[in-house]
């Protein structure tokens, strides 16, 4: 789930070997459409330990008042946040595009 109003330019207009010249310039990226499998939150279980914000390798869990939300534009599936969730409230699904 994203809140940006404003669409951003896809991984793939990166230059060779991925470089970003400008230091927090991959924000202005999308760098999540390549994953196989996604995180979806189970509200109802979800008790905002954060844990799985903490271990986000990616900066996609964004932490909401009373549960978390995933960044889709930047998360890679990585499944570290479900590994990691306590209550399972964390889900990894097939990527439906």
């Amino acid at each position: 789930m994203t809140s940006n109003a404003e669409e951003k330019p896809g991984w793939k207009s990166l230059s060779i070997g991925a470089v970003l010249s400008e230091g927090g310039s991959s924000v202005k990226y999308k760098t999540g459409d390549w994953r196989a499998f996604k995180p979806v939150v189970t509200k109802e279980k979800c008790v905002n330990c954060l844990l799985c914000w903490i271990y986000c390798p990616d900066s996609s869990i964004i932490r909401a008042e009373k549960w978390v939300e995933v960044n889709y534009d930047h998360c890679k599936g990585c499944g570290i946040c479900a590994h990691e969730c306590p209550t399972k409230a964390i889900e990894m699904l097939e990527e439906q595009k």
